[in-house]
């Protein structure tokens, strides 16, 4: 390997690690809560101190009026109706449950639950934006159905805004720069071990939140407080279980990692307490406020959930480089019975490409003679094949991986 590209790739590899390990000092965390902690709307934003239990003052009223609201794009002042339009004066009108930190910018971004617009908070002016030349899930605004409200919004450690509807149908990615770019990423899927637990169900799966994985993926809790991950490029749900430990009438609506790694979760219901849960074995355990707690719809931070001991920092760069160097796959997922090989960076010789399913069972196997780097080759499918994920994997002579990819067949 080009040496400058081996201390290139190693400098970037210190650059992230460095970042991911500040990512992981908030020690707070943003709330949507009512006025006071008697009430049950969600129209303020508090900061709670996670170390002691204490809830700031209230930090931005959504429900007062606002009169200067500025332009995301343009940055200029946005006039007409604003003023006498309670929709858009009032930024919490039809309430909130779904706010994202993003530390980078400082900026606090959020939808209103009944109005497609993505709008964020200036937190260093406090200043209002709108992106208001275009609609955020184009699905149009409130029209009685539940499944259109966005209820989970995170910001990922790659910098971009993510952001899924009730009923998962809606997968959504949006820049935070200068310009923000909106892109719809499709329908969610759910995995085949789900045993029929959908991420689009009304009863279980709707409302909670999102927090960003290590891994790239994200973890979901649903108000019904079944918890799924999803992978962003399969676009596939898969679903872990349910919280244990929580009151009958807990409903989990708000979530953020803490300072020791595990999960905060909030209920705009139940008043009794806030939870600390474990990731891993999903138990609950009670979370000590100072005083008592405020209902809260959502929470955001900046902190990632890590399932790792710790990083080491050399097979991570292997896996890096195998994945985005040595082969590509595509189309991704997989709509018609072909599917393709680029062999970007892998040596000459002769390999084998296998096809396996999530049980582990081989599908196809076929023998492929690559004569020169940059060489694509297409596979078909075997007929009568499932939907549902495949692992796309390549050995070379020594039967040894070279390189694996989760796929989607549709």
């Amino acid at each position: 390997m080009n040496k400058r590209l081996l201390l290139f790739i190693l400098s970037s590899f210190a650059i992230s690690t460095t970042s991911f390990l500040r990512a992981q000092t908030d020690r707070f965390a943003y709330a949507v809560t009512d006025m006071d902690n008697t009430g049950a709307q969600w129209n303020v934003i508090r900061k709670l101190d996670l170390q002691t239990g204490e809830y700031s003052p209230i930090l931005f009223n959504g429900i007062a009026d606002y009169t200067t609201v500025y332009d995301a794009v343009s940055k200029k002042l946005l006039l007409g109706d604003i003023k006498n339009n309670p929709r858009l004066a009032k930024p919490f009108y039809s309430g909130v449950a779904a706010v994202a930190f993003d530390k980078r910018h400082n900026r606090l971004y959020f939808t209103p639950m009944f109005i497609d617009q993505l709008r964020y908070i200036d937190l260093s002016t406090m200043k209002l934006y709108y992106v208001n030349d275009r609609p955020f899930t184009g699905l149009g605004d409130w029209q009685g159905d539940q499944g259109k409200i966005i209820t989970r919004m995170v910001i990922a450690p790659d910098g971009n805004g993510y952001a899924i509807t009730n009923d998962g149908k809606t997968f959504i990615r949006f820049t935070t720069g200068k310009k923000p770019v909106i892109t719809k990423l499709g329908s969610l899927i759910d995995d085949p071990s789900n045993n029929g637990v959908s991420i689009s169900n009304g009863i279980s799966s709707f409302g909670g939140d999102m927090i960003a994985c290590d891994d790239g993926s994200f973890y979901l809790v649903t108000a019904r407080n079944q918890v799924f991950t999803i992978d962003p490029e399969t676009k596939m749900a898969k679903y872990l279980g349910a919280i244990s430990g929580l009151p009958a009438k807990f409903t989990a609506n708000g979530m953020v990692v803490n300072e020791e790694g595990k999960l905060l979760v909030s209920s705009a219901v139940d008043s009794s307490g806030w939870f600390v849960v474990d990731p891993v074995s999903l138990k609950a355990t009670p979370y000590k406020a100072a005083v008592s707690v405020f209902r809260s719809s959502d929470l955001a931070n900046s902190n990632i959930l890590s399932f790792r001991k710790k990083l080491e920092s050399v097979p991570i760069i292997t896996q890096q480089i195998r994945d985005a160097k040595l082969v590509q796959v595509y189309p991704n997922p997989v709509t018609s019975n072909i599917f393709t090989l680029a062999f970007t960076n892998l040596n000459a010789g002769v390999y084998t490409v296998q096809l396996v399913d999530i049980s582990g069972r081989q599908v196809m196997q076929q023998k492929l003679n690559l004569g020169f780097r940059g060489q694509i080759q297409n596979f078909n499918l075997p007929s009568g094949r499932a939907k549902g994920m495949y692992f796309v994997k390549v050995l070379n002579q020594d039967k040894k991986s070279v390189f694996e990819k989760k796929i989607i067949v549709q």
